[in-house]
């Protein structure tokens, strides 16, 4: 059981730190935001400044309390945002005081004089005028004020000296003097709520956590500059991002208000480095250095300058090592690139030997399909010439068995004009024009488009169309033959009964004729396609 509620607090305290880091961070990217703008608020404080000053200008010497009235207006304008003006201010709020008997008015001026003495580093100064107030005289609130006033100068002292031997006596002053002002005025419901945060048991009560004091902060009816200065405050009650959130909540809030004197952004500079966030310590230590110039505060310009060294050394350290990470992310991957590239140009000069022994592959299989195809296409051819002269043969065969036996019949019988007159009726003439016919048919079955394809070769006007009744002519018959494969003129001249001569002048009378080459006619002839209308199938 007990094991598993740690386990269960431990949840509940990752859950709280990744809020917290997540709030701080949005309030840090708001800072950034109003940084941006605080020419803006600045500017706006300045023209509020004239306004007031040309209102006291037009306003009568004789009239102490309006003069006083603006001028304390002025003074709270400049209280915070410049010292030198402020300064000038509240010395006219004594002159006035002091002018028309206002002791009260006398009193509470010098008391903020000492305030913005203080703020600003003359903390000899402030304590003169510190002494030389009888605070016997005074009513309660302005006690009250006095010892508030005198405890902070008290501090501040301790915090500039920063030495082991006085340090200490400074800050037991400064606790004893805000004791005494807790006894003359005690703190209201608000600053009770605030002193929480510093409760040495705070632990013991777990609703008392960073939120519950933001919240508490944001809802209560203070002014831009009071959220500040009460963020500040909680701010030492805290560490790590807790201390952070309240810090940027105070920083920003100084922003809006023009708040030159200002501790937040100087602290939240310095929390930020101890957390090694240096770039962000940087910018916000810029910030608070120039504020502390502008302002007029030379113990806390002081103060900055001392640690600002060493963030920008810092700085300057990450930035370098960033440069070196780069450097060496950059070289490894032109290492990485170059290797790349050369294994790309390994595999660009694989992949196109590979294209083209592919290409030469695809060459190859086409000259085997097309070697195959003629293969084929002479193998049908053959089949069918050798069909056609199995059937020729077989014809004349028969034929000359009938005039065998005829013959010799007539002969035996002694009817020799008989026989004379029966070998006379037989026509050679006309056997061979059978056998042309024959032929032609059987070619005309195999390439059926081949009398267009011919004449396609040759000029409109020296075409040459097979006349009525005809199939093939003897020019056409010539060529055909050169497409069945029979190159030989003498092997021509001897199927179709002509000299060699005779083939000889057709082919080249055609040749000279053709619309291609007299070198490439032939083999034009060869290409006119074959269709396998087998003549025997």
């Amino acid at each position: 059981m007990n094991k598993i509620l740690l386990v269960i607090f431990f949840l509940l305290g990752s859950l709280h730190v990744r809020s917290q880091n997540k709030r701080s961070d949005s309030l840090l990217a708001v800072l950034k935001s109003e940084l941006t703008r605080e020419q803006a608020y600045d500017h706006a404080k300045e023209e509020r400044i004239n306004r007031l000053r040309i209102r006291l200008f037009h306003t009568e010497n004789t009239d102490g309390a309006r003069q006083y009235e603006l001028c304390s207006k002025i003074f709270e304008e400049y209280r915070y945002f410049r010292f030198d003006s402020a300064f000038v201010y509240v010395k006219k709020m004594i002159a006035i005081a002091g002018q028309f008997h206002k002791e009260g008015e006398l009193i509470r001026s010098k008391l903020l004089l000492i305030g913005i003495l203080s703020n600003s580093g003359f903390y000899k100064e402030a304590f003169e005028i510190t002494g030389a107030i009888n605070i016997n005289e005074l009513s309660d609130s302005l006690r009250t004020d006095y010892l508030i006033l005198r405890a902070r100068l008290n501090a501040g002292i301790a915090e500039y000296e920063n030495d082991a031997h006085l340090a200490p006596d400074y800050r037991r002053q400064s606790e004893r003097d805000f004791r005494d002002a807790e006894q003359v005025t005690p703190s209201n419901a608000f600053e009770q709520t605030i002193d929480l945060a510093f409760l040495p048991e705070r632990a013991a009560h777990p609703e008392l956590t960073p939120d519950y004091f933001y919240d508490a902060i944001i809802k209560q009816p203070l002014s831009q500059h009071g959220i500040a200065m009460v963020a500040t405050r909680v701010s030492y009650a805290y560490t790590g991002q807790d201390r952070v959130l309240f810090l940027a909540l105070a920083a920003i809030h100084d922003i809006r208000s023009s708040t030159k004197e200002t501790q937040a952004t100087f602290l939240l500079g310095r929390e930020l480095f101890e957390q090694h966030r240096t770039e962000d310590a940087y910018v916000f230590m810029q910030e608070a250095v120039r504020s502390a110039r502008f302002y007029g505060a030379r113990n806390r310009t002081v103060q900055i300058e001392t640690i600002l060294p060493l963030v920008a050394g810092k700085l300057i350290n990450d930035k370098q090592h960033e440069r070196d990470k780069l450097l060496i992310g950059l070289l490894l991957f032109l290492i990485v690139a170059v290797v790349l590239f050369f294994l790309l140009v390994i595999y660009r000069r694989q992949f196109l030997r590979i294209k083209a022994d592919e290409q030469l592959i695809k060459e190859k299989n086409k000259q085997l399909e097309h070697l195959n195809e003629k293969l084929w296409e002479s193998s049908r051819i053959k089949e069918e010439l050798i069909g056609l002269v199995l059937k020729t043969c077989s014809s004349y065969i028969e034929t000359l068995d009938k005039i065998k036996h005829q013959t010799l019949h007539s002969i035996k019988l002694g009817k020799y004009k008989d026989a004379s007159q029966f070998l006379n009726t037989i026509q050679i003439d006309e056997q061979k024009g059978q056998l042309y016919s024959m032929l032609d048919s059987v070619f005309l079955t195999m390439f059926p488009n081949f009398i267009a394809s011919f004449n396609a070769l040759l000029k409109k006007e020296d075409q040459i169309w097979p006349k009525s009744g005809e199939t093939l002519n003897a020019t056409l018959r010539i060529f055909a033959l050169i497409r069945l494969g029979i190159n030989e003129q003498e092997a021509i001249a001897k199927i179709l009964d002509y000299s060699v001569s005779t083939v000889y002048t057709y082919k080249t009378r055609v040749k000279s004729r053709a619309l291609v080459p007299a070198n490439d006619f032939e083999q034009r002839i060869m290409e006119i396609e074959f269709t396998d209308g087998s003549y025997f199938g």
